[in-house]
């Protein structure tokens, strides 16, 4: 039995991921991550170990994400990771959707609603009446097979009939990574936003780099002192991991919300479609200027593996950690040492990946 859990992360708070990731550790070894704020569990042996129904464990789950972070969720229980998605994708809050009879659970749903239909291919189906997940089933094969191909057909028709050979893998590599920053108090600023974006951008690509990969786009997320949220991605040029690239991006996307004199309380930074390093394409530039940005650099991610994270920094960040004391407040205090402070802050910061301390208690306790 799979669960699909799915917290209901703002996205100011999606570092809290790996911390989620551990608390279902601790019913199960196979988890699945799926930023922003998906996971999926294999429980099959956890199921037998506590001597629960899938739906007693997932309350389980829901109850101590709420006490320990207090982010909610809503689950789905399936037999494989496919019917465990449609499942959380049905479910109400508080309330565990499981999936028994896999003909019937899918049989009158749209077509549309299966893993790996998009809309051209519900468009294709539904120009022949195969419109529900039951017509596609009682197809025949090779009728598939010729509308969307070979390969595309025989999945689809597996599919329409709850069979999904996809298995979950644990400590599988990220598709997104994000980090934030919160400012102390309700900043109107420009200026001190866009310190804050190149913070998380050298962040982000520093990250990037040390693990061998890229980025396909950015998503910009702007929290207000109303606590509304306002997030826009676009899509990089390239897959790039280059610092100079990234900051462009996220101050070209964050232009574009055009805030002017609004109250913002933090920002934060995605960056989108990893993938390997090695398997990325580039343009070949000619630019003598870029080519020397990249190996600069290079011996500042040797020069951080080497001295700290903090040992080479932009000079817009570089000058603001310099005037800050050990206290986050400038050498002379007042209003400048504590602006000087705020903006070593905003320098200071690295994608947190904080364990929440708790006593080993029992994962059920009987009432």
């Amino acid at each position: 039995m799979i669960l699909c859990v799915r917290f209901r992360l703002e996205p100011m708070y999606e570092t809290l991921l790996p911390q989620l990731v551990d608390l279902l550790g601790e019913f199960t070894p196979v988890v699945e991550a799926a930023p922003p704020g998906e996971l999926l569990a294999d429980v099959r042996g956890a199921l037998r170990y506590f001597d629960r129904s899938p739906a007693e464990l997932a309350s389980v789950i829901r109850v101590r994400a709420l006490a320990l972070y207090g982010v909610d969720c809503v689950i789905g229980a399936g037999p494989n990771p496919m019917l465990a998605r449609m499942a959380a994708g049905g479910a109400r809050p508080g309330v565990t959707l499981v999936v028994d009879d896999p003909a019937a659970f899918l049989r009158d749903r749209p077509v549309v609603t299966l893993d790996g239909v998009g809309r051209a291919t519900a468009r294709t189906l539904c120009g022949y009446g195969l419109d529900s997940v039951g017509r596609v089933a009682d197809a025949p094969l090779a009728v598939l097979q010729r509308l969307v191909g070979a390969k595309t057909g025989r999945e689809l028709w597996e599919r329409a009939r709850g069979i999904d050979r996809t298995p979950v893998v644990p400590h599988a590599a990220s598709r997104s990574v994000a980090a934030e920053r919160a400012f102390p108090r309700d900043e109107t600023d420009r200026t001190e936003q866009r310190r804050a974006l190149l913070s998380l951008a050298e962040e982000l690509g520093a990250r990037l780099r040390t693990e061998g990969q890229v980025c396909r786009g950015l998503a910009v997320t702007v929290r207000y002192a109303d606590r509304t949220t306002t997030t826009r991605s676009r899509a990089l040029p390239e897959p790039t991991a280059h610092s100079a690239a990234l900051t462009t991006l996220a101050y070209a996307v964050h232009d574009s919300f055009g805030l002017q004199r609004a109250r913002v309380r933090g920002v934060a930074l995605r960056a989108e479609g990893l993938t390997g390093a090695e398997g990325a394409s580039y343009q070949i530039s000619l630019d003598p200027t870029d080519e020397k940005a990249r190996r600069i650099e290079a011996v500042a991610d040797k020069a951080r593996a080497k001295f700290g994270p903090r040992a080479v920094l932009p000079g817009s960040l570089a000058g603001a950690a310099e005037g800050a004391g050990a206290d986050g407040r400038g050498p002379g205090g007042g209003a400048g040492g504590a602006a000087a402070g705020r903006k070593a802050r905003l320098a200071r910061g690295v994608i947190t990946r904080h364990r929440h301390d708790h006593d080993d208690t029992s994962l059920f306790t009987d009432a």
